[in-house]
């Protein structure tokens, strides 16, 4: 017999095909709106609850597998290997930005490459894609799945 999560994580995937993510106690509010609002993510924001606020990187990323949820986090800790080995990895997306609207440009790319990927036709993409992986994204992050976003057009005022 499992625990409550482990037990209903695939029954909580079934209901919905947002992407799952578990987003700790550093990323900015703003942030957790754009990936709920904007990109219409299922968040757990650890900064909503007293309890998981507190709670140290190592259990944050022991429950983001249990909840079946990929980990987002601005803390580069995530990425050394012994203390938080790969194979136990939920899914783990270290961002670094140099401001709030830098990141949203990135989760915005995430998006496009890890979680709205298509292969020809419509399907189920899995639910945590990037199970026992770890990806570094910044400014200059690239994936073959994410074409550069198209810049804004300046129009000259006519004086």
């Amino acid at each position: 017999m499992g625990t409550l999560a482990s037990e209903l994580g695939p029954h909580a995937e079934e209901l919905t095909r947002r992407p799952r993510v578990y987003a700790d106690a550093n990323m900015p509010a703003g942030a957790v709106a754009h990936m709920r609002e904007r990109l219409r993510w299922d968040v757990l924001a650890v900064v909503e609850d007293d309890e998981l606020r507190r709670a140290s990187d190592v259990e944050h990323y022991r429950l983001a597998r249990q909840l079946r949820r990929t980990l987002i986090s601005l803390d580069d800790d995530f990425l050394e290997e012994k203390r938080f080995p790969p194979r136990q990895s939920p899914g783990v997306i270290v961002l670094s930005a140099p401001d709030e609207r830098g990141l949203i440009r990135l989760l915005r790319k995430v998006d496009r490459a890890i979680f709205s990927a298509r292969s020809g036709r419509a399907q189920r993409l899995s639910p945590m894609p990037l199970l026992g992986q770890k990806i570094q994204v910044h400014p200059d992050w690239s994936h073959p799945n994410v074409r550069p976003e198209p810049r804004p057009r300046r129009t000259r005022s006519r004086s």
